[in-house]
């Protein structure tokens, strides 16, 4: 006795019905193909594209929305919503801190946002708000946007050489470290 189950029958032909609607859908598709290349060949004859009655991708759009698309197509979401943060500033780290604590820029392959201090002690102090301001930043821009915060050193007076001066002396300033 065998166990296995019946024997696969012949394979079945396709009848007429269905070798009809085959070629129907054939001949269709191919008037479509013909029909949109003599639609083509119209358009440039009248001098380009124009858009009908019906709405289609020609139709002029809305600023935002337009600008939303090109971001979206270009992949740029990410740099513009740090854009949009820097524009926030003030209102994410709170006055005081964005009068002396200025964003200069974000590195988008190493995730990291630039930040120049006017003096050390604010420096000092954005240095130990970082955590807290990354764990802020990210809940805006979507985890793992920003992963550190680099505080730059303070741009001191320009150094001025003469002959009262040591070699390598920075001189009058603010003291960075």
């Amino acid at each position: 006795m065998s166990t296995e189950g019946p024997a696969p029958g012949p394979r079945e032909e396709p009848s007429g019905v269905d070798l009809a609607r085959v070629a129907l859908r054939a001949a269709k598709e191919a008037a479509r193909a013909r029909g949109d290349a003599a639609q083509q060949k119209k358009q440039a004859r009248r001098g380009g594209l124009r858009s009908g009655a019906r709405a289609d991708g020609r139709d002029p759009m809305a600023l935002g929305s337009a600008i939303n698309r090109l971001i979206t197509e270009r992949g740029w979401e990410t740099p513009a919503a740090v854009g949009g943060v820097m524009g926030r500033w003030p209102e994410i780290v709170g006055e005081d801190l964005a009068k002396h604590c200025v964003p200069q820029r974000y590195d988008e392959d190493e995730r990291v946002l630039v930040v120049q201090c006017d003096s050390t002690a604010w420096a000092t102090q954005l240095r130990h708000l970082a955590p807290a301001l990354v764990a802020r930043l990210n809940e805006d821009l979507g985890h793992g946007t920003v992963r550190l915060i680099k505080v730059l050193n303070p741009g001191g007076p320009a150094r001025r050489y003469g002959p009262l001066r040591a070699p390598g002396s920075t001189g009058p300033g603010d003291t960075y470290g």
